[in-house]
């Protein structure tokens, strides 16, 4: 993975950070699952997601939803 780059002012200040787009996207992720993990309906909506073995072919849900 990349290194992240600071970004500094005149002075030596930082001011920005460069991220690669594969951490950034990490990190949005975690912050979106600790988002809904703080709901106690999301979290055991997501938790019965994650455990769920059973599923729909592709086709099958995009009839379902009229695409």
């Amino acid at each position: 993975m990349p290194e992240i780059e600071y970004v500094s002012d005149e002075s030596g200040n930082p001011t920005a950070v460069i991220l690669p787009i594969e951490l950034c996207r990490e990190i949005e992720s975690e912050k979106e699952t600790a988002y809904l993990l703080k709901s106690k309906n999301m979290k055991r909506r997501l938790l019965e997601a994650k455990e769920r073995q059973t599923g729909i072919p592709f086709g099958e849900a995009y009839e379902k939803l009229g695409i």
